[in-house]
């Protein structure tokens, strides 16, 4: 066959976001970036999750996103019981689509009422005051 000179456009052309029609279901080349991302937020709502259901459910957990400077973002959960946790990601949106599909409540900003709620144990305690109250001792 001849060259004619004229570009031709392929039958099935691939545009940088479109995945290889042989590619397998489930890996980044056929998810594309979209996929990679839901991913990360599948993993971070399974982490919102497994601390909801271990500290009364998603219904009494709520959340607040901080923002921590370069390193991204943290979502401190404060459980129905009291308990508190927290998520770290490099970026906000991801962790409030991670809340909204574990069923949290996101608040703007850690109000008294969501903070009267918190529990703090002996070992939040001892961290916050170091060798106040009994954290190690330095020895010269």
């Amino acid at each position: 066959m001849a060259d004619t000179g004229e570009n031709t456009p392929s039958p099935d052309p691939v545009t940088p976001d479109a995945a290889p029609a042989d590619a397998p279901a489930g890996t980044p080349a056929a998810e594309g970036e979209d996929g990679v991302l839901g991913r990360r937020v599948a993993r971070l709502a399974k982490r919102v999750r497994s601390f909801a259901a271990a500290h009364g459910g998603a219904a009494g957990t709520e959340g607040q996103i901080a923002y921590l400077g370069a390193r991204g973002h943290r979502l401190v959960l404060v459980g129905a019981d009291g308990a508190w946790g927290d998520v770290v990601a490099p970026d906000r949106g991801e962790l409030t689509a991670a809340a909204a599909a574990a069923g949290v409540t996101l608040r703007e900003k850690l109000d008294g009422e969501t903070a009267a709620r918190l529990r703090t144990g002996p070992y939040e305690w001892s961290r916050m005051a170091g060798i106040q109250i009994g954290g190690g001792r330095h020895t010269a």
